[in-house]
């Protein structure tokens, strides 16, 4: 299969996953559990497949876990960041993706309402 195939299968698992815990767990509570697990997930298996040629990465890591959450893939990002000696880097990318994405939601419901 192709890694574009096995993003695909493991999006479509991951999100299906997310649905589940949303619907299971109470609001906003859900997507505070689906965060941190997808989290602790991705950090554990950037470590397993680090340097390894495989196809696990694409179907876990990108497809998996970036359908369950893409806040996991955020935080690693972060994380290897502050690894690389970027703490700066880092502050940065997590105050203005966490500004910029809350302005950008609220824009876009601006935008939405005001067409409606």
């Amino acid at each position: 299969m192709t890694s574009l195939g096995l993003v695909a299968l493991g999006g479509a698992a991951g999100a299906s996953l997310r649905f589940l815990v949303g619907q299971a767990v109470v609001f906003p509570m859900g997507t505070v559990a689906v965060n941190i697990a997808g989290s602790l997930a991705i950090g554990a298996l950037w470590v397993l497949l680090e340097g390894r040629a495989s196809q696990l990465a694409p179907l876990l890591i990108t497809g998996l876990l970036g359908g369950f959450t893409t806040f996991s893939a955020f935080s690693l990002d972060a994380l290897r960041l502050v690894e690389a000696g970027r703490a700066g880097a880092a502050l940065a990318y997590v105050a203005g993706s966490v500004i910029f994405s809350i302005a950008a939601c609220a824009a876009g419901l601006w935008i939405a309402r005001s067409l409606a």
